[in-house]
């Protein structure tokens, strides 16, 4: 039987017990390792995945204002056109408007008035209390207006009616907006200086057929213009010293 002495076997004990402690550490560390370890990569990937995601959504917000912001402009753009071109409308119907002679008649307007023959004429007729153009109207005018291109030393006679419904002011009225109708349309289409144009007051004095039919009350809805060219050697047509507009402004 061995012996073990006394200091022999307290150093042995004291190597055996720091072999368990280097053992246990080892195996500690081996363990919290293999249970941290999927949490570590879960939480990576997870913030991997917060990232992308991240900038996923910024890109779209990016693209998305880029849009707006191009839609916007249009819009702007789009808007300024309108608004520059009702804005021209509105100075070229008020032109139309201060510079277009009314009169009662061209005779007191118009000196050598039996100079003039006429030419051309249409007319154009209008819906029961309207004074907006047609497409027909629109196409007869454009037929007419073909040949004003090649036409001197003319003017254009425009006189407007209504039939006999409502009072006598309401209709000079009307007819006096049918008729501006028909002056702005040629004016802006075929570019006819409004000193030509010389708008004679009808309303519903002149009857075109009669008011008792509801055909004869539709041929009294119109407008029509004559084209009268001076035919005398002295050249461009002379105007007169009178009033303009001949007297007190009437309707059409």
């Amino acid at each position: 039987m061995t012996r073990i002495s006394r200091p022999g076997f307290a150093t042995a004990l004291a190597v055996a017990a720091l072999s368990l402690v280097f053992t246990t550490g080892c195996t500690t560390k081996k363990y919290v390792s293999s249970q941290t370890q999927p949490v570590v990569q879960k939480t990576n990937e997870l913030d991997d995945a917060t990232a992308a995601n991240n900038r996923a959504i910024h890109d779209v917000d990016t693209r998305s204002q880029a849009g707006i912001q191009q839609a916007q402009n249009s819009a702007n753009q789009a808007q300024q056109s309108a608004q520059n071109a009702q804005q021209a409308a509105g100075t070229a119907q008020s032109s139309a408007q201060d510079a277009v002679n009314r009169a009662d008649s061209l005779a007191g307007v118009i000196a050598n008035l039996d100079n003039y023959k006429q030419a051309g004429d249409v007319s154009v007729t209008f819906g029961f209390n309207k004074a907006n153009l047609t497409k027909s109207a629109k196409d007869q005018l454009d037929q007419f207006g073909g040949q004003l291109a090649n036409s001197k030393n003319y003017i254009l006679e425009v006189t407007g009616g209504t039939d006999s419904v409502g009072s006598t002011e309401y209709n000079y009225s009307l007819s006096d907006r049918r008729a501006m109708a028909v002056v702005q349309y040629l004016a802006s289409k075929y570019n006819v200086p409004a000193h030509k144009f010389y708008l004679v007051g009808l309303g519903k004095d002149v009857e075109v057929d009669t008011n008792k039919t509801s055909a004869g009350r539709a041929k009294n809805r119109h407008v029509e213009v004559q084209l009268l060219s001076n035919t005398a050697d002295n050249g461009a047509p002379t105007q007169g010293n009178a009033n303009p507009t001949g007297g007190a402004p009437s309707g059409l």
